[in-house]
């Protein structure tokens, strides 16, 4: 058998029970794609999850306060529940601004540095760490102790390989409910539905 050469059991991503899961031993054929292949799984997994978060939530009732568009007289409360009725609700102008929005955060805002590891598209500068080695903890007494990621249960690998996994899983739930709402209207069958 080939020898893997673009992960190995142990790096982020490589959970139990599958492990290293190469069916089609893509990684062993194209190692040198590997790393694209990271950052499009983690940033797919982070849209799945908000998609998925957006389906729960707007099927619960829950909307933005406002106008979506106050030319078109468009409220948030006036759209529809789900991802594909809510999709089709929004007026072409509000695409627009979406896809236009999202393009510039992928092109220059956000965008994925080559010296970074994948998914973490934060710029220099801007305060904020994914994930970061170590930690304050509040002691209780008042006082406070540097706790470092060896010492941590919740430590930076075991977060990357949770936001990898809740990715994946997000990934597989929003495909779920687009089938189930185009199937039956309803994206969180058998919710509401009678059998």
């Amino acid at each position: 058998a080939p020898r893997m050469t673009a992960i190995n059991v142990g790096d982020v991503g490589t959970t139990r029970p599958l492990g290293v899961y190469d069916p089609l031993g893509l990684m062993t054929k194209m190692p040198e794609k590997y790393r694209r292949w990271q950052e499009m799984e983690i940033k797919h997994g982070r849209f799945a999850m908000a998609a998925t978060l957006h389906v729960i939530l707007t099927e619960a009732g829950i909307r933005w306060p406002g106008y979506l568009s106050l030319a078109e007289g468009i409220k948030f409360s006036d759209l529809p529940g789900g991802a594909i009725a809510s999709w089709a609700a929004l007026p072409t102008s509000a695409w627009l601004q979406i896809v236009l929005f999202i393009s510039f955060l992928e092109v220059y805002a956000l965008k994925q540095d080559p010296e970074k590891d994948p998914g973490d598209v934060v710029p220099e500068g801007v305060a904020w760490a994914r994930y970061p080695d170590g930690y304050d903890v509040w002691l209780g007494d008042g006082s406070t102790k540097q706790v470092g990621e060896d010492e941590l249960f919740l430590g930076k690998t075991w977060k990357l390989n949770a936001e990898r996994n809740n990715g994946r899983a997000a990934m597989m739930g929003i495909t779920g409910m687009l089938i189930h709402e185009g199937l039956t209207g309803n994206p969180i069958f058998p919710i509401g539905e009678t059998l």
